[in-house]
């Protein structure tokens, strides 16, 4: 548990020691009394704090992704796909007109162009789709390795440095716990020191007491 003020320069105070305080564990009474504190404390804000940015708005030039950002947001499912322009229909009056037949005659043509292209498409795939498959799955490989690395590097961090807080928590917790018994040891001298002190003042108080009783009887 730290405590920052909003101060970049002020000093991190560590008032605990998660690696060695096992009070919790030693005493479960104390866990009792902590959760029944943690339930009395009031719920967290609903609101933000004023100093959190608002949320950011994507694609707030395209409304077309907008569009799909809140179909997908909101689970709706993809709207299915216009198949009537890969179809040929025939003019539908009979007899059509001839603005209903030059319709028709541009959507065979536009039917021919785009099996023209699917078919150019096809034989580029052919000549070509192979290699480009296998330099784009060694760069998709290179990339996992990246992230794999990047990962197991992440994880040796974070263990190096949970290690080191253990480490330095177990280092602390035992001078704190030598400082506590030397504490202890000279609050017990101090006390003997002031009892001896108590038991000597008497033992004073009696002799002078007692000389002057003697002196009396001189």
């Amino acid at each position: 548990m730290a405590d920052n003020s909003d101060s970049p320069s002020a000093p991190v105070i560590f008032d605990s020691l998660p690696y060695y305080d096992d009070d919790l564990t030693k005493f479960p009474f104390l866990k009792e009394k902590v959760e029944k504190e943690l339930a009395r404390e009031p719920k967290p804000p609903t609101t933000l704090h004023p100093r959190v940015p608002p949320a950011y708005e994507l694609f707030t030039k395209n409304p077309l992704l907008q569009a799909e950002l809140e179909r997908i947001e909101s689970h709706r499912p993809f709207p299915p796909l216009d198949t009537t322009r890969y179809q040929l229909p025939p003019p539908a009056s009979v007899p059509a007109t001839d603005e209903e037949w030059q319709a028709s005659l541009n959507n065979a043509r536009a039917q021919l162009e785009h099996q023209r292209i699917r078919q150019t498409n096809l034989t580029l795939l052919q000549t070509y789709g192979a290699n480009s498959w296998r330099v784009h799955n060694y760069l998709v490989e290179a990339s996992a390795k990246q992230v794999e690395k990047a990962l197991e590097d992440l994880k040796k961090l974070t263990e190096d440095v949970n290690r080191d807080r253990k480490n330095f928590q177990t280092k602390t917790g035992a001078q704190l716990n030598a400082l506590e018994t030397r504490w202890t040891e000279l609050i017990s001298s101090v006390l003997q020191i002031e009892m001896a002190n108590v038991a000597m003042d008497i033992e004073i108080d009696r002799l002078n007491k007692r000389e002057a009783e003697l002196a009396e009887m001189v």
